[in-house]
């Protein structure tokens, strides 16, 4: 009798430890919550986005997926910290497109873009809207450039900080533009729009998805975006190649990456619930109201966007002269 009620117990055991083991860590997870750290204040694109999609995980997933604002250092601050992260799934990192510029604006940085992260999915590709304070006396994309050749110096532009994608926005328009628009640092984009909207500054490369709003509420002047075709949350405006900048063109884009060395099943399993998150319909009628339009790729995918958008920066920040920090 013993001998029996002892060998049903060593069943139980190896059947319970076979099938933790059959589990892997994919199937468990998420287990507790899940830090997302974004790098830039709250209010810009890439928080708004962050939030948007942490609050449709956390519906889908049954775990909370808290946002957590770390600034500094054009977002190098943040970056640093995930690149430090334990590998496990709980620590994850939303960026924007000014992540792939940092390595050409930064001579020395505390990790490695491409070696220290696992890319998860490029989940949102968006417009910049160039725009101006309301008391600014242009109409176009034109007047603009013709008044900043008249005041070479005198004109200036925010940007949410130093190697941010509306920071690379200016220097690449003042390159083809052949124009002198000084530009301005903040600590995020937040700070930016609210000195841009009060006239502390004249011009401001927006990402649509945070700065949008403030044209429709007549706070700031939108005169073009940067895309190469025309949005269609704003048919009305311009490209600002077409209106007097040829060959100009560039979008911001939002994208999650985990520490280098988190399991494969769990960035597989992260990048299939953002592409079903981001293109869930009451997130996609957010995104494209705002401008957005959702991509939700797969981590090869972003990883080959990555190793592009890194490659033609460096290019960009060369031609333009701009001094390494």
């Amino acid at each position: 009798m013993k001998t029996n009620c002892l060998l049903a117990v060593c069943a139980v055991a190896l059947f319970s430890a076979c099938t933790v083991f059959a589990q892997g860590p994919a199937d468990t997870y998420p287990a507790k919550p899940v830090r997302v750290i974004v790098g830039l204040a709250p209010g810009g694109g890439t928080d708004i986005q962050a939030r948007l999609l942490a609050q449709r995980l956390s519906a889908n997933l049954n775990r909370s997926f808290i946002v957590d604002n770390r600034t500094g250092a054009g977002g190098t601050v943040a970056y640093a910290l995930v690149a430090k992260s334990p590998a496990d799934g709980y620590t994850l990192l939303a960026v924007a497109s000014g992540y792939s510029i940092t390595p050409a604006v930064y001579s020395k940085l505390p990790y490695d873009p491409i070696k220290d992260f696992a890319p998860i999915s490029l989940v949102v590709q968006a417009p910049i809207l160039l725009m101006t304070h309301p008391s600014l006396p242009v109409k176009s994309t034109r007047e603009l450039v013709a008044l900043a050749k008249a005041r070479p110096g005198v004109l200036n532009s925010a940007s949410a900080g130093y190697g941010t994608s509306n920071h690379l926005a200016l220097e690449l328009f003042n390159l083809l533009a052949g124009t002198r628009i000084t530009h301005v640092p903040y600590k995020g984009t937040g700070p930016a729009l609210i000195d841009a909207m009060a006239g502390q500054v004249h011009v401001i490369f927006g990402n649509i998805l945070s700065s949008l709003q403030y044209v429709r509420q007549g706070r700031l002047k939108a005169l073009a975006v940067t895309s190469v075709t025309r949005s269609k949350a704003v048919p009305e405006l311009p490209t600002v190649a077409e209106s007097g900048v040829p060959g100009y063109e560039t979008t911001t884009w939002h994208g999650w990456l985990a520490p280098a060395g988190t399991p494969a099943a769990i960035v597989n399993r992260m990048s299939a619930e953002l592409a079903k998150a981001v293109k869930a319909p009451d997130v996609q009628g957010h995104l494209a109201g705002d401008g957005g339009e959702p991509i939700g790729s797969n981590p090869e995918q972003f990883a080959q966007h990555l190793a592009a958008e890194i490659a033609r920066w460096r290019k960009v920040v060369t031609d333009a002269g701009i001094s390494v920090q």
